[in-house]
């Protein structure tokens, strides 16, 4: 299956400059944050597949406009096309606003999606906005990842983690990195192509 992971930053390549080819064989597209909706309305309505999103913490105004045609997963594991895609949108707390967490807030919803996987037998995909603490994540407060992800990713064990928040212009980005629990974390700033 080839995903479109989408991050942070809306792609001229994906917007500007649009060929209807770019999204032909795309069977899934997944925002991990901080995009317009008006940008994913239009990627949804060129693509013949479903469009899942997770808030950033620039997302407060998907709640007066929420992206029309698109899937929320906050908090849900989706099932697609045998995919188990469990979404955990937000940052870490740096400033009082919508969609962001403490370390506690964060670890709560962890477990309640836990107890969700039972029931699907699993995760494949973790779908978050910020990383996880200490893998590809910055030192300033509003950019550190969350802890207790490193957790969820050594007790769920899902094949790929897929985050934005860091962007490519702040000079400290790593597109791919293998965890230490074995998940590959993808940071899907702009745009990336994902097999699985």
């Amino acid at each position: 299956m080839k995903i479109l992971a989408i991050a942070d930053m809306e792609a001229k390549a994906l917007w500007d400059y649009f060929e209807p080819e770019m999204l032909g064989d795309v069977e899934l597209i997944i925002s991990c944050g901080d995009l317009s909706p008006k940008y994913l309305e239009f990627l949804v309505t060129f693509a013949h597949c479903p469009l899942l999103y997770v808030h950033g913490n620039h997302d407060g105004r998907y709640e007066q406009e929420p992206p029309e045609g698109c899937e929320c997963i906050e908090d849900r594991i989706y099932r697609y096309q045998g995919l188990r895609i469990l979404g955990l949108g937000g940052s870490l707390r740096y400033k009082e606003g919508p969609c962001m967490y403490t370390e506690k807030q964060m670890r709560s919803r962890i477990r309640r999606a836990q107890l969700r996987s039972l029931l699907t037998g699993g995760i494949d995909i973790v779908v978050t906005h910020a990383p996880p603490r200490g893998w590809g994540d910055m030192e300033d407060l509003p950019h550190q990842g969350f802890a207790c992800f490193n957790d969820l990713l050594h007790k769920a064990g899902p094949r790929y983690m897929l985050h934005g928040h860091v962007h490519k212009s702040y000079g400290h980005f790593q597109r791919q990195i293998t965890h230490d629990s074995g998940t590959i974390l993808i940071n899907a700033n702009e745009y990336f192509y994902l097999d699985v």
